[in-house]
């Protein structure tokens, strides 16, 4: 902005800079005295560009980098070069050099050495969708698998990812866990509900008081808004999440009567425990996205999963890390003890030693698959994969 008139330099709507966790991990990176290398947002996808900062505002100058690269974090520059973190629909996270002043990319290292063939890979689609009186954003992933053709009136299932954060975003660079259920004959729904950063302040600020409404409603129009549309079967639509996407999937299956199955991966089920529990980094954090705390307690409650666990029909499956410090493993064996002791299909598998997500390749790999397992148990297929069989309660 130009600070003495107030006025954009820019002729276009987007949003500058990622807010970080970790302290000094601008978005905005100086080449040189006058020149800035940042990064911004548009309907979900992420830019590179340069400002170059003249003497007076009338000198300064905005030049957007044209590239491949649709998701871009972490830029640090020095004299000619740039380097930062990256993704696109056809390329995993990876540490990326670049010449400022021809564009011209070098992947450095990429952050996983597994190859798919192109033909393989599903792309994303971007859907605005209606929520109430708001348009909300997702990345809608068809399957896709060359070797293999579903029956022609047959819908696919579909899976609705709700990402953590909760004010964090989803983009669509390429993950392998979401090629996964592609693969496998799922549609993925990846959903930017209200208060997802890279929409502008208003779309962030949406969520404020509204955690645990606002997000939930929004998941849910998403997989309507799909099964409307013909897209998938809307008798076998599940929600995944986890962290505060698994307090997302566990309100949506509480509160709404709209997906079949659901997992939660050391989701919150209790607002107020994860309040009274949580690190001191995040503590004021819920005061502004739910309301004041003791003085709003029952606001707590009135959201919670745990406190109207008997209006749950929806088969879960929980995954938990025994060392998690910030949502603790009895947010998720006390919701999983309440399904059990309703009769409900429920599955809880604890990690040993794993903390708030999970690091051991062996446990995310058990993680994906377990989730992959159960839901075949629950929509009546049996996965083509070698799985290690999983207990599952009521079933």
């Amino acid at each position: 902005f130009n600070a003495g008139k107030n006025e954009p330099l820019l002729e276009m709507e987007a949003e500058f800079g990622l807010p970080q966790w970790v302290f000094g991990m601008s978005t905005y990176a100086f080449a040189s005295a006058d020149e800035i290398v940042c990064t911004f947002s548009q309907n979900g996808v992420w830019h590179l560009g340069k400002l170059s900062v003249g003497d007076g505002a009338a000198n300064h100058r905005f030049v957007q980098i044209q590239t491949d690269l649709t998701y871009i974090t972490q830029v640090r520059a020095a004299g000619n070069t740039a380097a930062f973190l990256a993704a696109s629909p056809m390329l995993v996270s990876s540490l990326v050099k670049m010449d400022i002043g021809n564009g011209q990319i070098h992947i450095l290292r990429k952050s996983s050495s597994q190859s798919l063939d192109a033909e393989d890979i599903a792309l994303p689609e971007t859907r605005w969708f209606d929520s109430g009186d708001y348009k909300i954003h997702a990345f809608f992933y068809p399957p896709q698998n060359r070797l293999y053709t579903a029956p022609e009136a047959e819908k696919p299932p579909l899976l609705v990812i709700c990402h953590s954060g909760p004010t964090a975003a989803t983009d669509n660079g390429l993950r392998l866990k979401t090629q996964y259920w592609t693969s496998r004959g799922f549609a993925v729904l990846d959903v930017n509900y209200r208060g997802s950063t890279g929409f502008g302040r208003a779309y962030r600020e949406l969520l404020n008081g509204q955690w645990g409404v606002a997000d939930v409603a929004d998941c849910v129009n998403g997989a309507k808004f799909l099964a409307g549309q013909g897209r998938v079967d809307q008798n076998r639509m599940a929600i995944s999440g986890g962290s505060a996407g698994g307090f997302t999937v566990l309100a949506a299956l509480t509160f709404y009567d709209v997906f079949s199955a659901g997992c939660s991966r050391y989701g919150i089920s209790d607002l107020e425990a994860l309040t009274c529990h949580t690190h001191k980094f995040e503590a004021p954090y819920n005061d502004r996205l739910i309301a004041a705390y003791p003085e709003k307690r029952a606001v707590y409650q009135h959201r919670s999963p745990i406190y109207h666990a008997d209006r749950m029909t929806a088969p879960v499956i929980f995954f938990q890390g025994s060392d998690d410090k910030v949502v603790l493993p009895e947010q998720s064996e006390k919701m999983a003890a309440a399904l059990r002791k309703k009769g409900i299909p429920v599955a809880y598998l604890l990690f040993e030693g794993e903390g708030h997500g999970f690091r051991l390749a062996g446990n995310i790999k058990r993680a994906l698959e377990g989730e992959f397992y159960f839901y075949g148990k629950i929509f009546g297929f049996n996965p083509a994969d070698n799985i290690e069989i999983l207990m599952i309660d009521n079933l």
